[in-house]
């Protein structure tokens, strides 16, 4: 059986295409049921953890290290430390967590 990935090119793109344009064509006012407006609201934020949270455990060499970074991120996230100063401590808390591990073996 042989398979033509022309096909499953022209799937995917009719299936991204698809769901792209969907709600464009059924939805033509402006969305009034606050459920469904926070549902929305929420989605990129959403998405954006869900892919970025098993990264940071599985980057590091040390899965520990990535838990403490995250740790150390929340915290500088709610003393209001800004985005460039959160990934710097994330980072450093990698660094040293790593670091301490290689001396250690």
């Amino acid at each position: 059986m042989t398979h033509n990935i022309y096909i499953y090119i022209l799937v995917a793109a009719a299936v991204s295409c698809f769901i792209r344009v969907l709600p464009l064509t059924l939805i033509r006012g402006k969305i009034k049921n606050p459920l469904i407006r926070s549902f929305l609201y929420y989605v990129p934020y959403v998405t954006l953890a869900v892919m970025t949270f098993p990264a940071i455990i599985t980057a590091p060499q040390v899965p520990a290290a990535g838990i403490l970074a995250l740790a150390a991120g929340i915290i500088a996230a709610w003393r209001g430390i800004n985005m460039m100063g959160i990934a710097a401590i994330c980072c450093a808390v990698v660094f040293v967590c790593e670091a301490a591990y290689a001396y250690l073996i």
